[in-house]
């Protein structure tokens, strides 16, 4: 079979089906993998209308990198489903997480309940004779009300295509189930899911095997845990040896591989510069850190940090930290000191500020109070170098041309911190921030590092 690159996987589409609930998908590995949790999924792929499901996990994805026709089939799916932690992990390497892991073996009883209580049928497809029998009693049990409509071998029964066609849409069948194994089921539902009924199909891999009690299932502690695969290796030794030590082994190195293609080269020189500074900052600075805390702690009641929700890349809120500044009742006063804002725009800040200690204003005009930030950089949340994070409500009451501003990591330093900081009016502040998520490099945060020492020594704008 002719090798499918991974440049092929990458600029396929998947066309999904119309629905009244749209499946959030993420693209991972160069597909599109629903990102959704396993109710929202469930509630989308029952709805009215012909919709073919499959899953991913890394065994599967090792199958499409040599199988031509099995990558065009899941390419053309409306939905792909991930299915192990293989992918969960991936997934984290190209920066993402899912929301879900929709582990076949549970997420398909969990789909049969619903259809259950829906009065929706199901027809299985697949495996050994007798096993979709088998499968077929223990979902009745699991699935109270559960019509099955039919089942069908996947050796003799599976010989004619016409056959089974015609015995699955006679059935009545709202649901049905290939057990094929893969690729071959995914290859099966390609050629002919669109001449089947049913509002869903979906490729079901070894499901009617575990059903049935033909391979032994991982409990359910094994499988929360996420380690069901060495569970199964000392199960299944052979069997399993190469599928879950040599496979997982070449998946996740064509998962690293392919998630260093999607990072820009800057991004990844950015991560490097921003978790190497931070480091050193936190061991060269940790005698102020320690001066200020004692100060903060003798000045005013309190803790000594202060911990607020911002709104970071994307729009995703996280906890900055900072050293507290202001009295601990300051959140409460500052609706009825909106009014004082000495500067334009929806972004408060006041010069005389009752609300800010004596220490709060010394560590305030020197930009100490910000240092705890290396915590929020060292843990992904921020950058050194970037726009400010904005407060929730702020954000809420953003123009559209300023949602811009998200599209980067908010920073310690930036433009406008260089620039003037709080003299800054809010529509120049975007201006500098929208031309730094536009342009940004590792050479610009140099400068800006470099000139951000000029600017806490001038404490210009610093209130």
């Amino acid at each position: 079979m002719k090798h499918v690159t991974e440049a092929e996987l990458k600029t396929a589409a998947i066309p999904f089906a119309a629905q009244q609930t749209p499946l959030k998908t993420q693209q991972v590995l160069g597909l599109n993998i629903v990102d959704t949790t396993a109710e929202i999924a469930i509630t989308a792929l029952l709805e009215p209308g012909h919709r073919r499901a499959f899953f991913l996990n890394a065994h599967c994805h090792n199958v499409m990198t040599t199988d031509r026709a099995y990558a065009a089939a899941m390419l053309r799916a409306d939905a792909i489903l991930p299915d192990g932690l293989g992918v969960e992990l991936a997934a984290k390497m190209a920066g993402r997480d899912l929301t879900a892991n929709l582990n076949g073996t549970d997420f398909v009883p969990a789909l049969l309940q619903v259809a259950a209580a829906r009065g929706l049928s199901v027809y299985l497809f697949g495996a050994t004779p007798g096993t979709a029998d088998a499968a077929a009693n223990t979902l009745i049990l699991r699935c109270p009300g559960l019509r099955i409509a039919g089942t069908r071998d996947g050796f003799a029964g599976a010989q004619d295509a016409e056959a089974v066609i015609a015995d699955i849409n006679q059935s009545g069948a709202d649901i049905v189930l290939v057990a094929l194994g893969v690729p071959a089921q995914e290859l099966w539902l390609d050629t002919h899911a669109h001449r089947l009924n049913a509002r869903l199909s979906l490729g079901v891999g070894a499901l009617f095997d575990f059903l049935a009690g033909n391979v032994s299932r991982a409990p359910l502690w094994v499988r929360k845990s996420k380690m069901e695969w060495v569970w199964r290796l000392a199960m299944e030794p052979r069997r399993m040896a190469k599928r879950y030590l040599v496979g997982n082994v070449s998946f996740m190195a064509r998962a690293t591989r392919i998630a260093l293609n999607q990072l820009h080269v800057n991004d990844v020189i950015k991560r490097g510069m921003d978790v190497t500074i931070a480091s050193a900052a936190l061991i060269l600075l940790s005698p102020l850190f320690l001066a200020t805390m004692l100060a903060i702690r003798l000045d005013s009641k309190g803790p000594v940090f202060f911990q607020q929700s911002r709104v970071g890349l994307k729009g995703i809120p996280f906890p900055v930290f900072k050293f507290r500044s202001m009295h601990v009742d300051a959140e409460a006063r500052r609706a009825e000191l909106l009014k004082t804002s000495d500067r334009e725009g929806i972004c408060f800040k006041s010069r005389n500020d009752p609300r800010i200690t004596r220490v709060g204003r010394f560590i305030r005009r020197f930009s100490i109070d910000e240092l705890p930030q290396i915590v929020n950089v060292l843990r992904g949340e921020m950058s050194i170098v970037g726009p400010r994070p904005a407060l929730p409500q702020e954000v809420a009451a953003y123009p559209t041309r300023a949602f811009g501003r998200l599209a980067v990591k908010p920073g310690i330093t930036g433009i406008w911190q260089v620039s003037g900081r709080a003299d800054i009016g809010f529509e120049k502040m975007i201006d500098m921030d929208l031309s730094y998520a536009k342009s940004h490099s590792p050479l610009l945060d140099m400068i800006l590092i470099a000139l951000t020492f000029r600017a806490v020594l001038s404490g210009r704008g610093a209130y």
